[in-house]
């Protein structure tokens, strides 16, 4: 019997307020349950607009705490009303000045199972996040869900491979990648770099992205959202350019045993060899 989960991610424009934005996503979740979906994940600070844009200390009154904050409690119950296993992006406030960048993993029954904290913050015009988010230092964690093993990397961290290794070794079968990325030539990495960590690491990835233009600059996001399987090749169509859209696709975790056993690339890693990689 083939071991197939039905994996949902969703790309969506700023509404204008939190509020707004949670019950959007809320709506989009419900309607992952009713196609059968079983984990679902946001976009990179799903509840917010990417303010990242520019430079204001107001902005980062919109952190919470992770888990005991109003909005992640508040997806621990969507988790348990619909069944899904939720992946959920969100502003985290640690404690005064302690701010990341951060997701939430609840299982189905609404239980918290932990998070990941980005690892790469980037620093460049549009995308001033080192502003905003203290690197994260809580590892590459994966969890382990009703659906398998799933990760998270966020964003930036998908330019660095080590993150994508680090995960394949603790064991996803499916890594998450919300995102905020903007036209330009990231456009052209956003269809390389998650197929190629999808091969070098032979699992899943669902690549998230959130559309339209926001009010704190002119970055024009632009969705594109998808999944790849192990071989590199796009699950179904890719999502919209400008349009939000629910992806819902059927991933068949026999592959990653189909492909692991033609491609042996965790049998024949040389860590033995790769002290240079990680030199100070």
């Amino acid at each position: 019997m083939a071991n197939i989960v039905r994996a949902a991610i969703v790309q969506t424009e700023w509404t204008g307020d939190k509020e707004s934005m949670i019950t959007k996503h809320e709506g989009f979740a419900r309607q992952a349950a009713e196609q059968g979906a079983q984990v679902m994940c946001f976009q990179e600070l799903f509840n917010d607009a990417y303010f990242c844009q520019v430079q204001d200390e107001v902005h980062m009154d919109s952190a919470e705490p992770v888990p005991d904050g109003p909005t992640v409690q508040r997806m621990q119950a969507l988790a348990k009303e619909t069944g899904l296993v939720l992946v959920v992006p969100i502003y985290e406030k640690e404690d005064d000045g302690f701010l990341y960048n951060t997701a939430a993993v609840i299982e189905r029954d609404g239980t918290y199972l932990g998070k990941y904290r980005k690892t790469h913050i980037p620093h460049v015009g549009g995308f001033w996040e080192k502003f905003y988010f203290r690197p994260g230092n809580m590892g590459y964690p994966v969890f382990d869900t009703s659906v398998g093993r799933v990760g998270v990397y966020i964003c930036y961290d998908r330019h660095f491979p080590e993150g994508w290794r680090a995960l394949g070794l603790g064991g996803a079968k499916i890594v998450f990648n919300p995102s905020a990325t903007s036209r330009g030539l990231s456009m052209y990495l956003w269809n390389l770099e998650q197929p190629a960590a999808a091969v070098a690491n032979e699992y899943f990835i669902g690549a998230i992205n959130r559309v339209g233009k926001e009010p704190f600059g002119s970055n024009d996001f632009y969705g594109s959202s998808y999944f790849v399987n192990p071989r590199g090749q796009i699950v179904g169509d890719q999502a919209s350019d400008t349009d939000e859209e629910l992806v819902v696709r059927d991933l068949d975790l026999d592959m990653i045993d189909e492909v692991r056993k033609v491609w042996a690339f965790y049998r024949d890693r040389r860590p033995d060899a790769y002290d240079k990689l990680v030199a100070p």
